[in-house]
């Protein structure tokens, strides 16, 4: 009997299954998809129930999958830098900042590097390509069968934007997004969506830090908790819940998520060779310098030595931002990937 092939909902492999077959489970990540059924002529008419005429077609081939997530209390990460090539909005220095990540992590926070996944235009491996469908295989990928212990990053460098928020759960009426590669024609990486794929999923134990270097992305990952930095060090924490139409549960599932994004959301991320005399994210500068040459940080410490090293290479104009998914001291609880 002729086979085709067809997408999971869930994790975004292809899988042959035959064809009058309507629903079917993935083998992979267990989820059910429902798809619809072909004859010669196209779709099966559904409402009455009429069965499909079947004949051999050319279907795409099944896309290779990430590899498997590594055993329990291990760390990965996802790493994604967007330049947008042959755009007029093409963006310099991604690349430089997804490598100079990927060297904190591994070199110096001892990631596994098979576990360090990176999605750029330079990437010869068609999945590796920082489209919207591939960021987001990468993003479940990343917290597929997370458990107790796992410490997991991702980081995005690329153009944010922000849209009228439709499911009235914004208190300020705007949704927050990424700008994936093809986002002109598949669409943005909007925050609802970056919130259910990566932080609802995190059970008790585990822990997320995600490090957001684009514009509009202080609330990104719609986690409900904002830390407000006050006058001489001072600070507190606003929920982001409350004044909202329809309050919705954006935390976890026990574990903890942390996202430190390069600007508010009103605000725009600079690109600058101040630093180092590259083209760099002031984020990605300052957050990687920062943990290198501080091996024992605070999450409070670490944000000040980030606004610190923005006011110092004249970039006052962006407030970079540190959102949770549960409330704690910034000052005494330690910052470790």
């Amino acid at each position: 009997m002729a086979s085709r092939s067809q997408q999971c909902g869930g994790c975004g492999v292809y899988h042959h299954i035959p064809p009058h077959f309507q629903s079917f489970c993935c083998p992979a990540c267990r989820a059910i998809t429902w798809v619809r059924p072909y004859e010669a002529g196209g779709l099966v008419n559904i409402v009455n129930n009429t069965m499909p005429i079947v004949q051999t077609e050319t279907y795409p081939a099944p896309r290779p999958a990430l590899p498997a997530p590594p055993a329990y209390g291990k760390k990965r990460a996802v790493l994604c830098g967007v330049s947008y090539l042959q755009t007029t909005y093409k963006l310099k220095g991604s690349i430089n900042d997804v490598q100079r990540m990927k060297y904190l992590l591994v070199e110096k926070l001892k990631f596994p590097s098979e576990c360090v996944v990176t999605l750029t235009e330079e990437e010869r491996d068609p999945m590796k390509i920082p489209t919207k469908q591939n960021i987001l295989t990468a993003m479940r990928w990343l917290v597929q069968n997370c458990q107790a212990g796992d410490s997991l990053v991702f980081y995005f460098s690329g153009h944010g934007h922000r849209q009228i928020d439709c499911s009235e759960d914004e208190p300020d009426g705007f949704d927050e997004a990424l700008c994936p590669l093809d986002h002109a024609t598949e669409g943005l990486l909007v925050d609802d969506e970056i919130n259910e794929t990566i932080v609802r999923p995190l059970p008790h134990g585990a822990k997320l830090h995600a490090i957001v270097d684009a514009s509009n992305s202080g609330t990104v990952l719609d986690l409900p908790l904002i830390c407000r930095m006050k006058s001489e060090g001072f600070y507190e924490w606003e929920d982001q819940t409350y004044g909202t139409p329809r309050p919705i549960y954006k935390g976890t599932r026990g574990g903890l998520a942390v996202c430190f994004s390069a600007c508010d959301d009103d605000q725009s991320a600079a690109r600058t060779p101040a630093f180092t005399g590259k083209m760099a994210g002031a984020l990605t500068f300052s957050f990687t310098q920062t943990v290198h040459n501080e091996p024992v940080l605070t999450y409070g410490r670490l944000l000040n030595a980030i606004r610190s090293s923005f006011r110092k290479n004249n970039q006052s104009n962006q407030e970079p931002l540190l959102t949770s998914s549960a409330r704690f001291d910034v000052y005494s609880k330690k910052f470790i990937l």
